[in-house]
C-alpha cells in the first residue's frame, strides 16, 4: 500500500515545526546466508481505506483495544557526533574543495528507480560508523531483501544501525522486517505502534477501535543517513513498487541525495523521533520467536499445508522461501540484484543553500489519544534566520503549514506534484491568492485510473471545479506509459515500470518549485492528512539550477504523460490528451470503468475530506 491515508481521518492540530538554516550489468551474485523475511511483490489495496473503514465501525461493537507496553527501556542515542573522520565525510570535502563551492551542503537529485536504488546502495556500503533509516512503510520483497541485507552486513562489520519505522504496516509479511531488531549491532524501534494481532492488517484493525484516532496519525517521515555525512530524503519508500521492480505497478517518485551540514540537521530530526516515548523497541512488541512462528504458518499457507507445528527453534536460521512463498519472478530478482552502486564520487553534485522543516514528533498523540507536552524544542533544530532562502515562521503549525506561507512568496511560478490532492481551505486559499497576484499555478496529481486509493481521488475530485476557476492548471498522471517517455528519469536511471513496460504508474513524487529558484522535496502530500495529522519533513534547496532541472522532468511529464483537466463553456470537465499521445480527449476520468467512477463518488460521498 502506498502512502495514503491508513484509515478515516480524525483532524488533530500539530504542534509547530522547526525551519533549520543552511550550512551495466554484471552477473547477479549469490544472495548473502541471513534471511530476514520472506518476500513478495508489493500489493496495491485500492480500497483499503475503506475496508479499514468498515472493519473499525463493526468492531468497535464488538471489542476493545489492548494497551502498550509500560516502563520501557529506551536507551538515549544521538547521531555520529563528528563525521569528519569518516570515509564519506571527507569524500564530501574533496567533492566541495573540486568545485570551489561556496555553500556548505551539496545536493544531487535522484530520478528514476537505478538512481535511488544505487544511492541507497552505495550509501550502505560506504558507511563505516553509523546507518540511520526513518520510514513510514518498508515492504518484505525482494528489492528490501537484498538492501536489508547490505544493511546487515554493514552491521556485523561494526556499523551502529538505528531503523525507525512507523507501525501501520508491519503486519502479515511485512511484520518480518522487524527481525532486524534481533540483529547484533542493530537497533530498532516502531514508531506509534499498534496494538493487535500482526497476522493481517484487518484482523489488527479490529482489535484497535480502541485507540481510534491515533490509528490515523502516523509518522510519514522518510530518511536513510550514513555516518552523519550523507542522506536521502523524499518521499519513497522502500519496496518493489519504489524501485521500479513490480510487474503490476510502480510508483514514480523523485529524492534528493544530500550532503555536508544540511545531514546534520536530517541527523538531528532523527535522533528526535527516535529517543521520542512515542518510539517502542521492536523487543517491548514481539518476540523473535513469535515471528518466526508467524514466517513458518505463511510458509504451511502457501504451500497449501494448513499445518504450522514445525516452527523454527528460537536459535535458529529461517531457511530459504519456498517458490510459491516468494511469488518472486526471476525477473525481478535479476533486475534487482544486477543493481549497481551509484559512484557518489562522479554524482553531480550541486551546492547551495538549503534548510530543513520538519513535524515535532508531538503531532502524533501518545497512547490514549492525550495530546501530551511536546518535547522540549532543543530536541529538534533550533530556528534560525535564513535570509537566503527567505523567511520562514517557526510558529506555524505543521511542515504543509510553512510550505503554505512559502506559497505566499511566489512571485511569478508555482509548480506542485503532490500524488494525492486534498486540499483544505487554507490550501485553497493560498492557490487563491496566488493567483490573484498573476502567479502562474500548475498542479500534478493522479488521475483516477494511477491513484493506488481511489478514496482519497473521491475527495480530490470534488474540488476540481473549484480550482479551475482560480485559473490553477490541472494536470493528472496517465497511468499507462507503455512506449512513453519515461518520467523522472534522469541520467542513468532506468525507468519506472516493470521490465515489460507495461506496468501501472502511479505518481508518488512531492515536491514544490518555486519561481523557479526553490526546491522543496519531502515526504509531505498537499492534503489535510499531512498538515494536520502525519508527521512529515521538507527539505528546501534554494538553487535555480537543481529547480530547472525538476521543472525539466515535470514539464515533460506534464506534456507527455499527463492529462489537463480543463472546463468547457458549459462547465463541463474535459481531460485533454497529452500531445502525440494518439488518444482522444475524454469527458470522463479516462482509462477507467464506469462502476469504478460511481463506486468512488458513492464513497466520496461518505468521506469528508479530513477523513482522506
Amino acid at each position: 500500500m502506498s502512502d495514503t491515508c491508513p484509515a478515516v481521518r480524525h483532524a488533530t492540530v500539530g504542534r509547530g515545526f522547526t525551519a533549520v538554516p543552511p550550512h551495466t550489468m554484471h552477473p547477479a551474485p549469490a544472495p548473502a546466508p541471513v534471511q530476514l523475511f520472506t518476500q513478495r511483490p508489493a500489493r496495491f489495496r485500492s480500497f483499503a481505506i475503506f475496508s479499514l473503514l468498515i472493519a473499525m465501525g463493526i468492531g468497535m461493537a464488538l471489542t476493545g483495544c489492548a494497551g502498550l507496553p509500560e516502563n520501557v527501556d529506551r536507551p538515549v542515542s544521538r547521531a555520529l557526533a563528528d563525521p569528519s573522520g569518516t570515509a564519506l565525510a571527507s569524500m564530501v570535502q574533496e567533492q566541495k574543495a573540486a568545485a570551489k563551492a561556496r555553500h556548505p551542503s551539496g545536493f544531487v537529485l535522484l530520478s528514476g528507480a537505478q538512481a535511488a536504488y544505487g544511492s541507497r546502495l552505495a550509501l550502505v556500503e560506504s558507511a563505516q560508523k553509523t546507518l540511520d533509516l526513518q520510514y513510514y512503510a518498508i515492504h518484505a520483497d525482494v528489492s528490501t531483501q537484498r538492501l536489508l541485507q547490505s544493511v546487515v552486513a554493514a552491521a556485523e562489520r561494526g556499523v551502529r544501525v538505528r531503523v525507525l519505522l512507523d507501525d501501520l504496516h508491519s503486519t502479515g509479511r511485512d511484520a518480518q522486517v522487524m527481525r532486524l531488531a534481533f540483529v547484533p549491532n542493530v537497533e530498532m524501534r516502531m514508531f506509534n505502534p499498534l496494538t493487535g494481532a500482526r497476522n493481517s492488517q484487518l484482523g489488527r484493525i479490529f482489535s484497535l477501535v480502541g485507540d481510534f484516532s491515533r490509528v490515523q496519525q502516523r509518522m510519514h517521515n522518510k530518511l536513510f543517513i550514513a555516518d552523519n555525512a550523507l542522506g536521502i530524503a523524499g518521499g519513497r519508500n522502500l519496496g518493489n513498487a519504489y524501485f521500479g521492480n513490480d510487474d503490476a505497478g510502480n510508483f514514480v517518485d523523485l529524492d534528493v541525495l544530500a550532503a555536508g551540514p544540511v545531514v546534520q540537521e536530517l541527523s538531528q530530526t532523527f535522533d528526535a523521533y527516535w529517543n521520542n516515548p512515542r518510539a517502542y523497541p521492536v523487543q517491548s512488541l514481539i518476540s523473535r520467536h513469535q515471528l518466526l512462528e508467524m514466517q513458518a504458518s505463511m510458509r504451511k499457507a502457501a504451500e497449501g499445508d494448513g499445518d504450522s507445528s514445525d516452527t523454527p527453534a528460537e536459535g535458529s536460521t529461517p531457511t530459504a522461501p519456498t517458490e510459491a512463498e516468494r511469488k518472486t519472478t526471476p525477473e525481478q530478482q535479476a533486475r534487482i540484484w544486477n543493481q549497481e552502486p551509484m559512484d557518489l564520487k562522479a554524482a553531480p553534485w550541486t551546492w547551495a543553500p538549503a534548510a530543513v522543516l520538519v513535524d515535532h514528533p508531538a503531532k502524533i498523540a501518545a497512547e490514549g489519544g492525550e495530546q501530551p507536552t511536546p518535547a522540549p524544542r532543543a530536541a529538534l533544530p533550533t530556528p534560525k534566520n535564513t535570509p537566503e532562502l527567505g523567511p520562514t515562521d517557526p510558529q506555524q503549525d505543521t511542515v504543509v503549514d510553512g510550505l503554505l506561507q512559502l506559497m505566499g512568496q511566489a512571485k511569478k511560478d508555482l509548480l506542485i506534484v503532490s500524488p494525492y490532492f486534498v486540499p483544505g481551505p487554507d490550501m485553497k486559499q493560498a492557490f487563491a491568492a496566488a493567483r490573484a497576484r498573476g502567479v502562474r499555478v500548475r498542479v500534478l496529481t493522479n488521475s483516477l485510473a494511477s491513484n493506488d486509493a481511489p478514496i482519497a481521488h473521491a475527495g480530490y475530485a470534488r474540488h476540481r471545479p473549484e480550482l479551475l476557476a482560480t485559473g490553477l492548471e490541472l494536470y493528472e498522471m496517465r497511468s499507462e506509459l507503455s512506449g512513453l517517455r519515461s518520467v523522472f528519469q534522469g541520467t542513468g536511471s532506468s525507468g519506472v515500470t516493470g521490465s515489460s513496460g507495461d506496468s501501472k504508474a502511479m505518481l508518488h513524487s512531492k515536491l514544490l518549485i518555486l519561481d523557479g529558484r526553490l526546491l522543496v522535496i519531502g515526504s509531505m502530500n498537499l492534503d489535510l492528512r499531512s498538515q494536520l495529522q502525519n508527521t512529515e519533513i521538507a527539505l528546501l534547496i534554494r538553487s535555480r539550477s537543481l529547480s530547472a532541472r525538476a521543472t525539466e522532468q515535470i514539464e515533460a511529464a506534464l506534456e507527455d504523460a499527463a492529462w489537463r483537466v480543463e472546463q468547457d463553456s458549459e462547465g463541463r470537465l474535459v481531460w485533454r490528451a497529452p500531445k502525440d499521445s494518439g488518444l482522444k480527449d475524454a469527458t470522463a476520468e479516462p482509462d477507467t470503468s464506469a462502476p469504478l467512477r460511481w463506486l468512488v463518488r458513492i464513497l466520496g460521498w461518505f468521506a469528508p475530506d479530513h477523513l482522506l
